[in-house]
Order: structure tokens, then C-alpha cells, then sequence
């Protein structure tokens, strides 16, 4: 018997798997960033979205709810990468004028690829008729492109100037 094709709930349920354990690896990789920051205004940052992406996480529980599935990751190559090279930029710049630049850009790669997952998990929920987790998903969408606005602040008006000037 011929295996039924994979639908778009199966992406989807999938794509979130990815992104939940994607926001849990965010989770256990954010104090690192906050420790290692220089400037004041990074470690704030890095701690204000922290606890936001603890409410990411709970909003991507409700999500699981919604479908009737249990919360859980599937491990997420991209994630795992992003965060590796920001590891790498930590222990290979520490102390040295630099670091803080280093460090927002890995930030904003993670930034740039939660938007993109979170824009395709909200579409692709429209498309299923899951309003409950456009609602969540598109809340979630809205605070991370804040965040990368935040970041990209920061690096214009301080961080890549000292960088450089040091």
C-alpha cells in the first residue's frame, strides 16, 4: 500500500517542533550572551529577551494545544549552527573591542531566522484556519522584529563605532 503524501498540518506540526526547540536552545544560550556583553545597553538586551522568549515559549505551547499535539522539539540544525558560531565569537573575541559587534550579529542571525519561521507558521496556520495560533504566532512574529530593531540600534549607534575606533 502506497504511503499517504505529507500534508501541510504534518509541516506544520513539524516546523513548530523546530522552532520550539530553536526557542529552548535561545533560552539556555541568552545568560552566555548577557555575561559576555561589554556594554550595559547589550546585557539589557540580552536579558529583556530572555523573559521574552520564555513567553514565546508558553505562547508555542498554547499552539501545541491548539492542535492537540504535545509540546516538543525536534532538534533544529539551523538553531544549533546560529548559536555555535556565537559560542565561537565569545571565546575567540573575548575582551577585545569587538566582542559586542560579534555578538549582536550572531544575535540578530537568530533574530533574522525566528521571523522567517515565525512568518511561515503564521501563514501556513491561516491557511489551516488555527486563528487561535495566528493570534499567538503573529504576537511572537511582531515582539522578534522589535527585538531585531532593538539590536540593530544598538550596533548603529554604539557598539560598531567602538568597535571599530578601539
Amino acid at each position: 500500500m502506497a504511503k499517504e503524501p505529507k500534508k501541510l498540518d504534518e509541516l506544520f506540526h513539524d516546523t513548530l517542533k523546530d522552532i520550539y526547540f530553536a526557542e529552548k536552545k535561545i533560552l539556555s544560550t541568552l545568560p552566555k550572551m548577557e555575561k559576555a556583553a561589554q556594554k550595559t545597553e547589550l546585557k539589557r538586551a540580552f536579558a529583556k529577551h530572555k523573559t521574552e522568549t520564555e513567553e514565546h515559549v508558553a505562547r508555542l505551547e498554547k499552539v501545541f494545544a491548539a492542535i492537540d499535539k504535545k509540546p516538543q522539539g525536534k532538534t533544529c540544525d539551523a538553531i544549533v549552527g546560529i548559536t555555535d558560531e556565537g559560542a565561537e565569537v565569545m571565546k575567540e573575541y573575548k575582551g577585545s573591542p569587538a566582542l559586542d559587534a560579534g555578538l549582536l550579529a550572531a544575535a540578530q542571525a537568530v533574530e533574522h531566522y525566528e521571523i522567517s519561521r515565525y512568518g511561515t507558521l503564521k501563514t501556513w496556520a491561516n491557511e489551516l484556519g488555527l486563528n487561535d495560533a495566528v493570534r499567538l504566532l503573529d504576537q511572537t512574529l511582531a515582539e522578534e522584529k522589535k527585538t531585531d530593531a532593538t539590536l540593530t540600534e544598538i550596533a548603529e549607534t554604539a557598539v560598531n563605532q567602538e568597535a571599530e575606533a578601539a
